[in-house]
């Protein structure tokens, strides 16, 4: 498996390693972000990761066959089909509605019995891979286990499966009314896919 400070490398060489102010997808602000989309915008990178990943989950599934692989739109949808395709498995993701509740779409589904694992590129509180976990569970789908290529949660979060990372960090990050790069009046990104409102 890629060692974790390879996958640092990767991050580094490829500009995916930014730092600065940024407002993550939870809404936490933070001094350094994961821009996972310009590393796995190399077709080999993402085979590498993907498999190495794969290799991981098997381990974390035991003797479950994993049918499934599903992913939150948009960061997880490349590392996840890459994942699946190492895997031998299916690909679906799940999209936010309307109402910024978590679904599947497109003709897009879990069948009752079926061993699914959760992929995502970065987690730091777990929140899109947990709503995830929940979508597979509410189809019947048995949840084996998640990963993602960086948690940055240092390991903390809870993705109520067992969960693996191929670099796991213990990056700063602080609720907005508390952010000490806020103080200094430093401008906050948003570079992630999806958007937050402004707290």
């Amino acid at each position: 498996m890629i060692p974790a400070n390879e996958v640092l490398q990767l991050f580094e060489q490829t500009g995916a390693y930014l730092r600065g102010h940024f407002r993550l997808t939870s809404g936490l602000h933070s001094p350094e972000y994961m821009q996972c989309a310009l590393v796995l915008q190399y077709p080999e990178y993402a085979e590498r990761l993907g498999r190495d990943l794969a290799r991981a989950l098997r381990n974390l599934a035991g003797e479950s066959a994993i049918n499934v692989v599903a992913s939150p739109a948009i960061g997880g949808l490349i590392i996840g089909h890459e994942v699946a395709r190492a895997l031998g498995a299916r690909h679906i993701f799940t999209e936010r509605d309307a109402s910024g509740r978590m679904i599947l779409r497109r003709g897009l589904s879990a069948a009752s019995g079926e061993h699914a694992v959760v992929v995502e590129d970065v987690i730091t509180t777990g929140g899109s891979s947990r709503e995830v976990v929940q979508v597979l569970r509410e189809s019947g789908a048995n949840v084996v286990a998640a990963a993602s290529i960086v948690d940055r949660s240092g390991g903390r979060a809870n993705l109520e499966a067992p969960h693996t990372a191929l670099a796991t960090l213990g990056f700063t990050s602080y609720p907005p009314d508390e952010c000490p790069l806020c103080r200094q009046g430093l401008p906050v990104e948003k570079p992630g896919s999806r958007p937050v409102l402004s707290r």
